[in-house]
C-alpha cells in the first residue's frame, strides 16, 4: 500500500519540503516554477553588496572593507581591526561546550568588536541579544573553527574540505557573480505562489488556512492530523512549524518532548515599510544596523530601493525603506506584541528615519506589520535542549522536522565530542545509535547487500534523520521566511532527510496558515 507523507507548515520550509517530495531528488530548478526570467540578483560589485553601515554614537559609519580598513582605525572602532585579528590568532581555544556569542567574540576579538559589530549583527540576523544567544547554535562555523584550528580566522580560511552539494546552473551563476541577495520581479510572494501551483499540478492536496488542532497516533500505527476542516491520515509527518506550535499539538504521551520544545523561545518583530516621494538617501548601500547600546528598540533600516529599484513605483521617483523594530527588546520597548498600536510603531519608525537619514517629509505610503514569535532564539545551551528533544522522541512515531531554523547545527554535529572530550552525546543516545546501526546491518545482511565503508543506509521504511519507526528522533525547527547565511548547507541537509522518505503516490499537504503537501 503506498505511503503518505503530511507536511505541516505553510511557510517556505513547508513548501520546500513538499516541492522536494513531489519531484525527483535533483537540484531544484527555478525554470520548473516559471520564475527564471523574474530573478533580480544583487551581484558582489553592487553598492548594496559593498556598502553596509552601522549607526553608532549618533552617526552612520560604513563597515570597514579592504586592507586599509584593517590597518587603520575606522569609526566607530577606536583602533585598527588588525589588532582584533591578531588577538584571535594568539588566543587559546576554549574547552567550554557552549558560550554566548558576546562572550565568545569578546574573548577572541575584544570587547569593542563584540559590543558594536557582533551585537548589531545578532540584532539584524536573529533580532536577538548576543549576550543570550549561543555561539555553538547560532554561528556553528565560528564555534567549529576554534575547536579544530584553535583560531577562528584560521579555521574559516582553511575550512574543513566540505564537498559542494547538488548544483543547478542558477546556483553556479550565483556563485560566479557573488550574489549577496536576490529577489523576484513580483516580490518573494511569487515564489510561494509558484510553488503552490507546482504542487497542485503534481496532485498534492493542499489544506490552506486550516490550522492543525491535534496530532495523534492512528490505530494502524500511522498518524491522524485533526484540522479545522477535517482529518488527514499519514504514515509520516514532516513538521515545518515553530517549536512552540508543535509542542501544543503533540499527543499526551509526548509531553516530555513538548516541554523541551516550549523552552525554545521566539521574539516578535515589527516591520514598517515606508515609501517617500522625491527623497534621496545620504548614503548608498544595503542599509544600516543599530547596536543595542545606541537604541535597543530599533534593530535597523534596509534601503530597499538601492538593491531593488525594479520594485519602485513606475513613473515616480520613490524611495522605499524597511524599518525593523523590537525583537528581544519588543516588550520592554512597546509592550504586548498582540496589543501594540500600529500608530505607535509607525511614529517610532518615522522618527528613526528622520534622525538617521535626515528625511523630514512624511511618507506617501506605509505598511505596519507585527510578526509575533517569528524568529526562534537559540540561547545558551540550545544544542543540549535539542539533544534532549531527540532523546525523548520515542512514542512519537515517524515524525521529523524540516530544516527551517536559520543557523541551527546539524543533529549529528551537535553530538560529536569535542577534541577535549566535552560535549559528547549522552550515553542513552549512544545506545540508540548503536541499536540503529545493528538493525541496519541486519537488514543489509538479509537483503544480501554489502554496506559501503562508513555508510549509513536508510531503508525506505525509515523516516529522515535516522529516525526509525518506533525509535524516532524529532528535531525541533522553527520556520523563518528569510534566506539566512548557510542556507545552502541547510538545504542539503533537508534534502538528505527528505530523500529517505518513500515517494508518496497520494500526497496530502497540511500547513499552518498555508497548508502544503505531502
Amino acid at each position: 500500500m503506498p505511503r503518505t507523507v503530511a507536511v505541516v507548515g505553510g511557510g517556505i520550509s513547508g513548501l520546500a519540503a513538499c516541492y522536494h517530495l513531489a519531484r525527483s531528488p535533483q537540484a531544484p530548478k527555478v525554470s520548473e516554477l516559471g520564475l527564471e526570467g523574474d530573478i533580480l540578483p544583487v551581484p558582489g560589485d553592487h553598492p548594496a553588496s559593498r556598502n553596509r553601515f552601522l549607526y553608532a554614537r549618533g552617526a552612520l559609519h560604513k563597515l570597514p572593507s579592504g586592507l586599509g580598513g584593517l590597518l587603520r582605525p575606522v569609526p566607530p572602532f577606536s583602533r585598527a581591526l588588525f589588532w582584533s585579528g591578531l588577538r584571535d590568532l594568539l588566543a587559546p581555544a576554549s574547552t567550554q561546550p557552549d558560550e554566548t556569542v558576546h562572550a565568545f567574540v569578546c574573548r577572541r576579538f575584544g570587547e569593542e568588536v563584540a559590543d558594536i559589530a557582533v551585537d548589531s549583527l545578532c540584532r539584524g540576523v536573529f533580532a536577538g541579544d548576543c549576550r543570550a544567544l549561543s555561539v555553538r547554535s547560532c554561528f556553528p562555523a565560528l564555534f567549529e573553527a576554534e575547536r579544530h584550528r584553535r583560531s577562528v580566522l584560521l579555521g574559516l580560511v582553511l575550512g574543513r574540505g566540505k564537498k559542494p552539494g547538488a548544483e543547478s546552473p542558477l546556483s553556479r551563476r550565483a556563485r560566479a557573480e557573488r550574489w549577496s541577495q536576490w529577489s523576484l520581479r513580483g516580490g518573494m510572494e511569487s515564489l510561494a505562489v509558484a510553488l503552490a501551483a507546482f504542487l497542485r499540478q503534481r496532485g498534492v492536496e493542499l489544506h490552506c488556512h486550516a490550522p492543525l488542532r491535534c496530532l495523534r497516533r492512528g490505530p494502524g500505527g500511522g498518524w491522524q492530523l485533526a484540522l479545522a476542516d477535517g482529518t488527514v491520515t499519514a504514515d509520516h509527518v514532516v513538521s515545518a512549524i515553530p517549536a512552540g506550535a508543535l509542542a501544543e499539538v503533540l499527543p499526551a504521551e509526548a509531553e516530555p518532548l513538548a516541554r523541551e520544545l516550549r523552552h525554545i523561545p521566539a521574539v516578535a518583530v515589527a516591520v514598517v515599510n515606508l515609501q517617500y516621494e522625491g527623497a534621496k538617501l545620504p548614503v548608498t548601500g544595503f542599509g544600516h544596523l543599530v547596536p543595542s547600546s545606541e537604541d535597543s528598540s530599533l534593530l535597523g533600516i534596509v534601503y530597499d530601493s538601492v538593491a531593488f529599484p525594479e520594485h519602485n513605483r513606475s513613473g515616480a521617483t520613490s524611495l522605499r525603506l524597511t524599518v525593523m523594530l523590537g525583537g528581544a527588546w519588543f516588550t520592554q520597548s512597546f509592550g504586548d506584541p498582540a496589543a501594540v498600536a500600529p500608530s505607535l510603531l509607525l511614529r517610532r519608525a518615522q522618527d528613526a528615519v528622520r534622525a538617521h537619514l535626515g528625511l523630514e517629509a512624511a511618507p506617501s505610503h506605509s505598511i505596519v506589520k507585527v510578526h509575533k514569535a517569528c524568529i526562534p532564539q537559540y540561547t545558551l545551551g540550545h544544542w543540549r535542549r535539542t539533544g534532549k528533544a531527540g532523546a525523548r522522541g520515542p512514542g512519537c512515531g515517524a515524525v521529523t522536522a524540516a530544516a527551517g531554523a536559520p543557523t541551527s547545527p546539524s543533529p549529528r554535529r551537535e553530538h560529536q565530542p569535542l577534541p577535549d572530550g566535552t560535549g559528547a552525546a549522552p550515553e542513552p543516545h549512544r545506545r540508540v545509535l548503536r541499536r540503529r546501526l545493528r538493525q541496519r546491518l541486519h537488514r543489509q545482511r538479509q537483503s544480501g547487500r554489502k554496506p559501503a565503508p562508513g555508510a549509513a543506509v536508510l531503508s525506505q521504511d525509515q523516516p529522515p534523520c535516522g529516525t526509525q519507526l518506533g525509535h524516532p528522533r524529532l528535531l525541533p525547527s522553527c520556520c523563518d521566511t528569510r534566506v539566512p547565511r548557510g542556507w545552502q548547507s541547510q538545504a542539503e541537509a533537508t534534502q538528505a532527510r527528505l530523500s529517505a522518505l518513500p515517494p508518496p503516490t497520494s500526497p496530502t499537504a497540511v500547513g499552518q496558515s498555508v497548508f502544503f503537501f505531502n
